[in-house]
């Protein structure tokens, strides 16, 4: 294969990939009506995602609901977007700490989460939530 060749093929390759990368872009409206809500959910045993992430100084830090507010307003959720979105890598679940800290250690998650195991398997419904957003959810 001639220098000319590999180059052309290898310059290819790397223009093809930022297609498939924003393919799996993350979506605002998937996340606010269908991620959002999984911060705020109840489960047993656990405290609501929120109740820890919004007054933590870690990266996955929520906005404070106002007083009496059920949901985050416009603006809110959007700056939540912009939070969460670092804590992912579109269409890879493996590599989004969004997914794999709360996620049980024997199911793929980290070995340490201070929240418990919030997902005990990837078969549990709002993990599946969250990785389909990470997938390209719309």
């Amino acid at each position: 294969m001639s220098h000319r060749l590999g180059m052309a093929m290898a310059a290819a390759t790397l223009l093809a990939a930022p297609v498939h990368a924003a393919d799996k872009a993350l979506d605002y409206e998937f996340f606010k009506t269908r991620v959002e809500p999984v911060f705020l959910k109840k489960r047993p045993d656990h405290v609501r995602c929120y109740v820890c992430h919004s007054d933590s100084n870690s990266a996955f830090k929520l906005e404070k609901l106002a007083p009496g507010s059920t949901f985050w307003t416009e603006e809110q959720s959007r700056k939540n977007f912009q939070v969460v979105s670092h804590l992912v890598v579109p269409g890879n679940t493996d590599a989004s700490l969004l997914l794999t800290r709360p996620l049980a250690p024997q199911a793929g998650g980290h070995a340490y989460h201070s929240g418990g195991r919030q997902f005990p398997s990837r078969d549990d419904p709002e993990w599946k939530i969250l990785a389909q957003w990470v997938n390209g959810g719309r």
